[in-house]
């Protein structure tokens, strides 16, 4: 059973958990991005992490917004959302979605929102260090995997060891580097807002190309570490018809797996 504590029932019970989950608009509606979240939550739970979402009172980071170009409405958002979590005296927040974690850790500050914001591979890699999970039993018949850094981690925020470090602590699996990887990696083509549009006339989509960096290491899975990414690189391996012997999963999702949970 899938236990997901929401910050208003323990506040009304007086008790103040240590970590905000911001679960985010693709974790909380997209129906593939919903997977992610749950193997997330399955991992804290197992972990014994006190943590709580906001549930309703969350409204989305307003990265997208901003990245589009509508100013306004990023700083109306962001100011709701600050406004809430400050009322919660939120100190810590994780988040499975690199573009959230950009935002709230990078802008959110001189709006009056100062978080210790966490990617949840960096605050699982925490966990394995502090020793509250236990990875020594962590495996999956998966022979080969490959990593694809998103933008909004790996360039924005200079983040490439936590994701690997979690994939390589999988046994029987073996981590295989594509051509462009860390601060050379290519992007997924859905960072700046464009996750929601159709992309300008060109050759081709980028989400193909950075599709076909991954599938020259003869994946059997390509994983990543943001929703956005995950439903790109899943294009690609349905437009290269590859989608039978290819799975796209998220870290999370790979370490629950490997959990058994």
């Amino acid at each position: 059973m899938i236990t997901v504590p929401v910050m208003a029932d323990l506040f009304a019970e007086g008790k103040e958990p240590d970590i905000l989950f911001w679960v985010g608009s693709a974790g909380s509606f997209d129906d593939r991005a919903k997977k992610i979240t749950r193997a997330f939550v399955k991992i804290l739970n197992k972990a014994e992490v006190n943590f709580a979402v906001l549930g309703t009172e969350e409204s989305s980071s307003g990265d997208a917004a901003k990245r589009a170009g509508n100013e306004f409405l990023f700083q109306m958002q962001a100011m709701t959302n600050i406004e809430v979590m400050n009322a919660y005296n939120v100190k810590k927040i994780v988040t499975a979605c690199p573009h959230s974690f950009n935002t709230l850790k990078n802008e959110y500050p001189e709006l009056g929102g100062k978080y210790e914001v966490f990617h949840h591979t960096q605050f699982i890699e925490q966990l394995v260090k502090e020793g509250k999970l236990d990875l020594s039993d962590a495996k999956l018949d998966i022979n080969t995997i490959t990593y694809h850094d998103p933008c909004y981690l790996g360039r924005a925020n200079d983040e490439y060891e936590a994701p690997r470090t979690l994939l390589k602590s999988i046994k029987g699996t073996s981590l295989v580097e594509m051509k462009r990887s860390r601060n050379n990696s290519l992007c997924c083509g859905a960072g700046g807002a464009q996750m929601f549009k159709e992309p300008e006339k060109g050759d081709r989509d980028i989400n193909d190309l950075r599709t076909e960096d991954a599938l020259q290491t003869k994946p059997d899975v390509i994983a990543t570490g943001c929703p956005f990414c995950n439903t790109m690189m899943t294009d690609g391996v349905k437009h290269h018809k590859k989608e039978n012997q290819v799975e796209v999963k998220d870290i999370a999702e790979l370490l629950a797996e490997s959990l058994g949970l």
